[in-house]
């Protein structure tokens, strides 16, 4: 079996007898969609199938997915979406956690940290900037210095997620430039960018410079990326691999059928 790249080397890991998916695209899945399933079932699975990672897991859980030669791309934070870099209040407390968040992944070789804009509750949206640059600015060196990039994720607040800030692609780039660093990027959710703006890839390509890491998932819906919902995925994920994307594109969509079926046909889909 072949370890994923950057890895950490665990001693129980198990020989799988599969290699990584030969597309252009690194894939991974999201651990809360499939709640359903043991996690050691899901990274067994997902190791069958030539995935080389998970998303949004724990870090007392890390060693199962090590076990499998698996790595978690996008390792998730510790506060809720609602309480952000937006509140002055909480920077204090997100920059002691968001350290903590990035010497663990950096100690595992795990390569993302996510952050989180916070919802507004009346912030206009430049003050809100300036509070998001201002609080990463605490925690960009630490990220750089270990070599940890940090993830601003864009949400929909029409659907899921009311009153998030974050929920366009050129608030969330206009934050990651004023703060100027190749460690502060953003996870570009496709399913939720699909429901606030449309464009998907001409967006993308405009900005892929900004983005560090995809989700996906169905719209309407967030189920499988199939013929129930309205976008081209293997068109998506063929412009994103002709951009050389060097990072990943998780599944983060709920499956309504079989979900091991929906996931290794989602990668099949994605694997161009």
């Amino acid at each position: 079996m072949l370890m994923a790249a950057g890895a950490a080397p665990f001693a129980g890991w198990i020989d799988m007898g599969r290699a990584e998916t030969t597309g252009r695209l690194r894939q991974s899945v999201c651990r809360w969609c499939y709640d359903k399933i043991s996690l050691d079932d899901l990274c067994k699975n997902a190791a069958r199938m030539g995935i080389p990672a998970i998303d949004l897991l724990d870090h007392k859980d890390w060693p199962t997915a090590q076990k499998y030669g698996l790595i978690v791309a996008m390792t998730p934070a510790n506060v809720s979406i609602p309480n952000g870099w937006n509140r002055k209040e909480l920077h204090d407390k997100l920059e002691r956690e968001t350290r903590e968040n990035i010497e663990r992944a950096a100690a595992a070789k795990f390569p993302n940290v996510i952050v989180m804009s916070g919802n507004r509750r009346g912030m206009p949206d430049e003050e809100a900037k300036d509070n998001c640059v201002a609080g990463l600015n605490r925690v960009k060196a630490v990220a750089e210095d270990k070599g940890v990039t940090l993830c601003l994720e864009l949400l929909n607040s029409k659907v899921d997620y009311h009153d998030y800030q974050c929920d366009h692609t050129a608030w969330g780039v206009d934050v990651v430039k004023r703060i100027n660093s190749s460690r502060v990027k953003l996870l570009y959710d496709i399913y939720h960018m699909q429901i606030m703006e449309g464009d998907i890839i001409r967006t993308i390509h405009d900005n892929i410079q900004h983005i560090a890491h995809f989700h996906t998932g169905g719209v309407p819906g967030r189920h499988e990326l199939d013929d129930t919902q309205e976008l081209n995925w293997r068109t998506i994920a063929k412009s994103i691999a002709d951009l050389n994307f060097q990072g990943y594109m998780a599944h983060e969509f709920v499956p309504t059928r079989d979900p091991l079926t929906s996931l290794e046909e989602a990668v099949k889909l994605c694997t161009v």
